[in-house]
């Protein structure tokens, strides 16, 4: 079964702006904090499950990532809000998870929301994550849906060196988008190399569950296509804006992400537009052997016209009909009978209809 375009808001209809309501996968998991604090000679790696444990990190020297498995829990949230001081409407976005990649300024914090995209082979399916991220001068602040992510990489360089750990929350925020849009390269190749595969078997033998797949991958394109654009003017207000959280030195490496962007961009309107020339190309074909049937058959058909006239002729029941009482007569009118059929067989290979 094909995943929803947009999640329902029915259950907040009518409620309060930031009301806190949960919007989103329903899940029964616990959720769990994973904090990395960190200086340049020190790093600590722990795993908690009350957001009130982390009151020591606010005051701290370190450096911290506080990263959040799991936004189903509307107490969490609220406890989470609470600690760190956030807009009511910032929780509330939180726990909507069909936010579209944006960029808020509160004072003190930025609040950014990007979407993670993973493609199931399985199902043939783009699904996708909601990551919020809350942006102080020494506090980085995670958010994503359920456990699994893109981050192994940036732990990595965490744990094993101090060049990144030398550097401020700004760049672990790069950091995290910028992982989070390199693997979009990954997702297009897997959508490349499946919509590829599905234009040879256009070519070779269409049948109708080509055109369901060509319409399944035009609907994830559309999906794709929305988690996408509107990152593109995130990252310019992040590279533009006089914000004093994000330093000179982090827009360089922003520019680079925003460039990325754009060529992911560019690679979606390929696809999208390979995919509608394959759906008239399919279209087509279907249509060519539509009339190379009706051809067929009315070849067939213009074939026999004077065959049946001939036999109908003669198939009428008169005592007095002319070359009755020829003995070669029957033989006779077979023979001209097939003439007739080869002349214009001969007719139809000379207009080239055969």
């Amino acid at each position: 079964m094909a995943h929803k375009l947009v999640i329902k808001r029915s259950k907040k209809a009518g409620l309060a702006p930031g009301t806190l309501v949960h919007v989103g996968q329903h899940s029964d998991a616990e959720v769990k904090l994973q904090v990395m604090d960190y200086n340049a000679h020190q790093l600590q790696e722990y795993e908690i499950s009350n957001p009130a444990d982390c009151t020591p990190l606010l005051t701290s020297d370190t450096l911290s990532w506080i990263n959040v498995n799991g936004s189903h829990q509307v107490p969490v949230i609220e406890s989470l809000g609470s600690l760190l001081q956030l807009h009511p409407l910032v929780m509330e976005d939180i726990l909507n998870t069909d936010q579209r990649p944006k960029l808020e300024a509160y004072d003190g914090y930025l609040y950014i929301v990007v979407k993670m995209l993973q493609f199931s082979e399985a199902s043939q399916e783009i699904h996708t994550e909601q990551l919020s991220l809350i942006l102080s001068d020494r506090l980085l602040v995670s958010i994503q849906e359920r456990p699994g992510d893109v981050f192994a990489g940036i732990r990595d360089r965490l744990r094993s060196g101090r060049r990144q750990r030398l550097l401020h929350a700004d760049y672990l925020a790069y950091a995290l988008i910028d992982a989070v849009v390199d693997h979009y390269f990954v997702l297009l190749e897997k959508l490349s190399d499946e919509i590829e595969a599905l234009e040879d078997q256009l070519v070779k033998q269409p049948t109708p569950e080509t055109l369901t797949r060509i319409h399944h991958f035009k609907r994830e394109m559309l999906l794709l296509r929305k988690a996408v654009w509107p990152l593109r003017e995130l990252l310019s207000r992040l590279m533009r804006d006089d914000n004093p959280l994000i330093r000179e030195e982090t827009r360089l490496y922003l520019r680079d992400v925003y460039d990325h962007t754009i060529h992911i961009l560019d690679t979606i309107e390929t696809l999208r537009e390979l995919l509608v020339s394959m759906l008239d190309l399919y279209l087509s074909s279907v249509s060519n052997r539509m009339n190379d049937v009706m051809k067929t058959l009315t070849l067939i058909a213009t074939l026999f016209m004077p065959l049946t006239f001939i036999a109908g002729v003669y198939g009428m029941n008169f005592t007095f009909m002319p070359e009755l009482d020829y003995p070669w007569s029957y033989p006779i009118v077979l023979a001209f009978m097939c003439l007739v059929a080869i002349g214009l067989i001969l007719y139809f290979r000379r207009r080239h209809w055969l």
